[in-house]
C-alpha cells in the first residue's frame, strides 16, 4: 500500500496543529503531533529552560517516525510540528506544507497566548526570516515543499488549499511570501525584528 505522508510545519502560532488535525479528519489520516510523540516515547534529550521548550532527540524521532509510517494501517499520515521537515525521512514524504502568517497578525496571536520577551521576538524573527521554509527546503525535496499564507484565513480555507494541492487542482509554490520586504516598505522592521 502506498502511503501519503503530509508534513504541516511553520512557526509557533501560525495554525499548524489546528490545520493538521482538521486535515487528518478530512483525509481519515493518522495524525502525529511531534511534541506529543516525543513525550510519549521518551524521544527527549532535555529541556531548554530559558526558552521553555523540549529538546528532541532527532535520531530517535526519525527512527520512530519511520517505524510508525511503515506500520500505519491508514493510507494518509499527517505529521504536525515546526521541525517535521528535519525529522521525517525524505524518502517517506509526499508533501511539506509550510504555513505562514503575517507577522503583525502573528504577534497578536503570540501575545494572546502568553508569548513575551525573548520567546516572542525569536519566534517572530523565525517567521520574518523564513526559517521554517528554509529548513523544509534544505531537508526535503524542493518540489515537495509548498508555502501557504494563512493570514486572515479560516482553518477550513487553509485545509481546502492543501486538499486542492494534494488533488492537483492547485499548484504547489514557494518563495511568494516576503514579510521582511513588507516590513521594510512599511517602516516596521525595528518594531518586529528585535534580536
Amino acid at each position: 500500500m502506498d502511503k501519503r505522508v503530509i508534513l504541516i510545519t511553520g512557526t509557533p502560532r501560525v495554525g499548524k496543529t489546528t490545520v493538521a488535525r482538521e486535515l487528518a479528519t478530512s483525509l481519515d489520516a493518522l495524525y502525529v503531533n511531534l511534541t506529543e510523540l516525543a513525550k510519549q516515547h521518551n524521544l527527549v534529550l532535555g529541556e531548554d529552560r530559558e526558552r521553555h521548550t523540549t529538546i528532541v532527540d532527532e535520531n530517535k524521532m526519525r527512527h520512530k517516525l519511520t517505524e510508525m509510517i511503515n506500520s500505519a494501517e491508514k493510507t494518509n499520515i499527517v505529521i504536525d510540528g515546526h521541525y517535521a521537515a528535519a525529522v521525517t525521512p525524505k524518502n517517506k514524504v509526499t508533501r511539506v506544507f509550510v504555513l505562514r502568517r503575517n507577522p503583525v497578525e502573528l504577534r497578536e496571536f503570540m501575545v494572546k497566548c502568553g508569548f513575551k520577551n525573548q520567546k516572542l521576538w525569536e519566534n517572530l524573527a523565525s517567521e520574518i526570516l523564513d526559517i521554517c521554509l528554509v529548513e523544509a527546503l534544505q531537508e526535503q525535496e524542493e518540489e515537495k515543499v509548498c508555502e501557504l499564507d494563512a493570514t486572515e484565513k479560516t482553518i477550513g480555507e487553509v485545509v481546502g488549499e492543501i486538499l486542492a494541492i494534494l488533488d492537483n487542482r492547485k499548484k504547489c509554490r514557494t518563495s511568494g511570501i516576503d514579510w521582511l520586504g513588507m516590513l521594510e516598505r512599511e517602516g516596521k522592521v525595528e518594531e518586529y525584528l528585535r534580536l
